[in-house]
């Protein structure tokens, strides 16, 4: 036992200590992110919208995401990381704590599209961030420390976000997110200052490629953001599922999604280490996670046995696991190249794209077609994403073939220029 929790502990070294700050603040941040899960409860029974206002209001959630994470690149390739995620972190903090004095339909789809603009530029800053403060092997195993972080966050965001409305009401959940935002801030400015912090992987690249030219990342892009569609359904289509065709009670649906966070939090990191050695590929290893993501889905129409849903929860979270951490180090990989903000920007676009469609696709699709169809249908987008990925993996490989010969050719012309 003691081996084994060595072993575990052992997976966490190496990982520079601007990356356990930024992880810390990137919890503080999702820890306080509390009203996004109480949103649509929120918005229909204190202010008594319509479920239909709800819809276009998350459509404004989701496209202030898509112009946020635009406009971080921007900023971050003009003015730096650092002073994007300051001015992020504070900003959002404000703009929730005033959030919760807008009422009507129309002042709060912009004030949740300014909310959410503000707080997605943060994204490709932390991002950048994590590339610079990383040495290059430990990029991956930075990128999981991060989503460990994510998770935690997102786990305890809900449970202190219930016990807030219980004891203060819904308002009380806008002032401590705008609190947690603001105390992020801080720990920010105190801890990684670029006085204080140590680069370990600065890229100044004289003629930046934009990343809009870039065609392997183009592909990647398409196939993540059709990864994304499929990933999300478990947080919208899924639950419906549990309880519609399988009966499961709220606490057996609860219990079903948190053993996805629970396994990510304790084989995550081992898992990504472990795969760091082997000789895999990431576009190898993208791919055979989107397989095991799609898999997922396909397995639930073999079969009513209930069984089946954890193993779909299984194969879904091992999918994700995998996938996750090396497609964000791909992409940082690949931003080397050019302007590093535009690169992480468009990373985080792709995954805001499949927010905005995402949930509205399988919710419409389980309304029209039924379960059985909607997972044929997502199994189908998730064949798609790996189709994309393996042609990615040959275009690079074809890619590099070529550079290779192109190098040995200028190899021999020298070799006959000597003689």
């Amino acid at each position: 036992m003691k081996t084994l929790m060595n072993n575990y502990v052992n997976t966490f070294k190496g990982l520079s200590t601007e990356v356990w700050w930024l992880a810390l603040i990137t919890l503080i941040n999702r820890a306080g992110t509390m009203v996004i899960p109480f949103l649509s409860l929120y918005l229909t029974k204190s202010l008594k919208f319509s479920v239909t206002d709800v819809a276009w209001i998350m459509s404004a959630f989701g496209l202030g995401s898509v112009v946020g994470s635009w406009l971080g690149g921007k900023l971050t390739d003009k003015i730096g990381y650092y002073k994007v995620m300051c001015y992020s972190l504070i900003s959002t903090g404000i703009l929730f704590v005033a959030l919760q004095f807008l009422s009507t339909f129309l002042a709060f789809c912009i004030g949740i599209f300014l909310v959410m603009l503000v707080a997605d530029t943060f994204r490709p800053a932390m991002f950048v961030a994590l590339s610079a403060y990383s040495k290059p092997e430990n990029k991956t195993r930075s990128v999981t420390l991060i989503r460990l972080a994510i998770n935690l966050g997102f786990s305890a965001g809900p449970a202190i976000g219930g016990l807030i409305i219980t004891s203060l009401s819904y308002k009380g959940l806008f002032w401590v997110d705008g609190i947690t935002c603001i105390a992020a801030t801080l720990v920010l400015i105190n801890v990684l200052n670029p006085k204080l912090t140590k680069t370990l992987d600065e890229v100044k690249t004289k003629n930046p490629k934009s990343a809009y030219n870039d065609k392997a990342f183009i592909i990647f892009l398409v196939a993540m953001a059709l990864f994304g569609v499929v990933f999300l359904q478990y947080f919208s289509t899924m639950p419906i599922y549990y309880k519609d065709v399988h009966a499961l009670s709220e606490m057996e649906i609860g219990l079903l999604l948190g053993m996805n966070g629970f396994i990510i939090f304790v084989f995550e990191m081992p898992l990504i280490k472990w795969l760091e050695n082997t000789a895999f590929k990431k576009t190898s290893l993208m791919l055979f996670g989107a397989i095991l993501t799609g898999l997922s889905f396909i397995i639930l129409n073999l079969t009513n046995w209930v069984g089946i849903l954890v193993i779909g929860m299984l194969l879904m979270t091992f999918g994700e696991m995998i996938a996750f951490p090396f497609s964000n180090a791909f992409a940082l990989d690949r931003a080397k190249k050019g302007n590093q903000g535009e690169y992480m920007a468009l990373y985080a676009i792709a995954f805001s794209i499949a927010h905005i469609f995402g949930h509205n696709l399988g919710l419409q699709m389980i309304g029209k077609l039924g379960f059985d169809n909607t997972w044929f249908i997502i199994t189908a987008i998730a064949a798609l994403c790996v189709f994309l990925l393996f042609f990615l993996k040959q275009y690079l490989n074809a890619k590099k073939k070529t550079r290779i010969k192109a190098i040995e050719t200028e190899v021999e012309e020298e070799e006959i220029l000597w003689i």
